[in-house]
């Protein structure tokens, strides 16, 4: 255990690593400070409107997930939830931390649900893929004689092939039966009770297909305007490229984020933005400008959770009563 964990210490240093020096050797940091110095703040609040409004639409979405599994939760205290999640997850690897930090409190909150629970977030990521998927096609179709970003769009190819896999896997009776041989190797790796109750929480809701449809519209509702969001934080530094470039850029970077490269992505998230950017023409100083932009709407929406701990720890304090 202690090996596999220095393992991924290592290969993180490692990542991040790279990222920096790939930033280093194309940005000048004291051009990327001037930039942001000039950012327009009406642009950077419309951003941060378009960035924090995403929330509850989330929050609804997980609520139908589980109320299609018997567990009823407001949506208030699951827009709590989620904004703890971003605060966690500034400190662990990308949304995994984040998603780890739901799945402990809601189960903690409704003791014996807890395969439902986990089902619930691995398919609402699931299903968020899958929109950033169809977002990326339509934005593979608005690349076509614009920009020459083909090897991203082997990127997306692959995404997808993987997730229309994952879901003929996940929801197929007729191939339920044939993932028996797994069960050997997962208990080897003493992972095969985690494994199946996580199956088994997103296996049910192949029954509820209604849900999951309106839980994929939601998810298409939000990730617009995480991208309009993209764009106006690019466009408060000056970067004045069309919407048409972020409906390509979005879905790419939304998947970037899915996997735990660094911890909260650090480095990976700006060194794509100046890739990216960098093959349409973008400076790389304003590519990593926009890219420090999205950096600092990721903080903004762990703020209200980190206020939440603190407030709900203060609440919680012992206090200390004088002798006599």
């Amino acid at each position: 255990m202690l090996k596999k964990r220095s393992v991924r210490v290592l290969a993180t240093v490692l990542v991040t690593g790279l990222a920096a020096a790939y930033l280093i050797s194309k940005v000048n940091l004291g051009k990327t400070a001037h930039i942001l110095g000039d950012a327009s703040l009406p642009w950077l609040a419309l951003s941060a409107v378009l960035t924090l409004g995403t929330v509850p639409p989330q929050a609804w979405r997980w609520q139908l997930l589980l109320r299609a599994r018997g567990i009823a939760e407001s949506v208030a205290w699951l827009t709590r939830t989620y904004f703890v999640s971003y605060a966690v997850g500034q400190v662990l690897p990308t949304g995994v931390g984040g998603d780890a930090s739901r799945m402990y409190e809601t189960t903690k909150r409704h003791p014996g649900f807890g395969s439902p629970i986990a089902g619930s977030i691995v398919l609402e990521r699931a299903i968020g893929g899958a929109v950033t998927l169809a977002l990326a096609a339509l934005g593979f179709v608005l690349a076509i004689g614009h920009y020459s970003i083909g090897a991203y769009l082997w990127i997306e190819a692959l995404f997808v092939v993987g997730t229309v896999a994952a879901g003929f896997v996940i929801f197929s009776a007729r191939l339920r039966r044939h993932l028996r041989w797994l069960v050997r190797p997962l208990r080897k790796l003493r992972i095969e009770r985690y494994a199946r109750a996580l199956y088994e929480g997103m296996h049910g809701y192949r029954y509820h297909t209604s849900t999951m449809l309106g839980v994929a519209a939601i998810t298409t509702g939000a990730q617009i305007s995480r991208i309009f969001a993209i764009w106006a934080g690019a466009r408060a530094v000056g970067v004045d490229e069309p919407v048409r470039v972020y409906i390509v850029l979005g879905p790419l970077l939304f998947l970037v984020m899915l996997v735990p490269f660094t911890i909260n992505g650090l480095g990976v998230r700006e060194a794509f933005f100046v890739s990216f950017l960098g093959k349409i023409g973008v400076s790389a100083d304003d590519a990593f400008a926009v890219g420090l932009v999205f950096f600092l709407m990721t903080l903004l929406l762990a703020l209200p959770g980190l206020l939440v701990l603190l407030w709900e720890g203060f609440r919680r304090a012992p206090v200390a009563v004088a002798d006599g």
